[in-house]
């Protein structure tokens, strides 16, 4: 059970301790429970909404977006707000990008992206809750984690030496691509057909934007990601209800 403490310590912030340091294999494993992590967030977001039965559906969409905040503890939108810096001042070259993401400041552009995203998530949410539609609270967090375990799987990772570059040499090939079947199948399942187009939409079109601009992925570029995806799922779903 020890990759999926790993994926649990490093995608959440639940009090989660492991007894030791894990071995690079151990930590390639740990990818294949990131959609299993997305179910445990969406569980604890199913769980809230429920809790707020009766509070006015604004407030519902404020709170749920605030406990999905804390529960990662920001970690994506900081890889998307370093990618937005990192797009816009790198000019289209390689390194310059590359050095702008090792930048801990963000700036204007990285503001505006992610008030932008989480406004979009927030109006999302709340025409969903108007609806009633609760299964894509669980839902959303599982396809943008799989959508993470897609990128390792079929992308090159630029950084040598990084915690992405372990990730992606010690992944099961064989269990990746059987737990990421069962990820899409779930979300046909549950999200439907323009849901699941809408993920591979965004999935192909951030990844070829990668491909052109650094050769492969990073671990910012990763988290923009999932955060893309987890907000075109919400609104595709919300679209459909309307």
């Amino acid at each position: 059970m020890t990759p999926l403490w790993i994926a649990l310590q490093f995608l959440t912030r639940l009090p989660v301790r492991l007894a030791g340091m894990p071995t690079p294999q151990q930590m390639g494993r740990s990818l294949l429970f990131y959609p299993l992590v997305g179910a445990v967030i969406g569980g604890f977001l199913f769980v809230a909404i429920h809790l707020l039965d009766g509070a006015p559906v604004p407030l519902q969409a404020a709170l749920l977006l605030t406990l999905w905040v804390g529960l990662t503890g920001a970690l994506h939108l900081d890889g998307l707000a370093d990618s937005a810096d990192a797009w816009m001042g790198g000019f289209g070259d390689r390194e310059r990008t590359l050095a702008i993401m090792k930048d801990p400041r963000s700036g204007p552009v990285a503001v505006v992206v992610l008030v932008l995203l989480l406004l979009l998530k927030f109006t999302a949410l709340l025409a969903l809750l108007e609806q009633d539609d609760h299964l894509v609270l669980l839902m959303a967090p599982v396809l943008g984690r799989g959508a993470l375990l897609a990128l390792f799987l079929y992308t090159p990772y630029v950084r040598p030496g990084g915690l992405g570059d372990a990730l992606k040499t010690h992944l099961p090939r064989s269990s990746a691509t059987l737990a990421l079947a069962v990820t899409t199948l779930l979300g046909l399942l549950l999200g439907g057909f323009w849901v699941m187009m809408a993920v591979a939409g965004v999935f192909l079109w951030l990844r070829r934007m990668m491909l052109q601009r650094l050769g492969g992925t990073t671990g910012d570029t990763a988290g923009a990601l999932l955060e893309v995806i987890e907000c075109a799922v919400l609104l595709a779903a919300a679209l459909q209800v309307s």
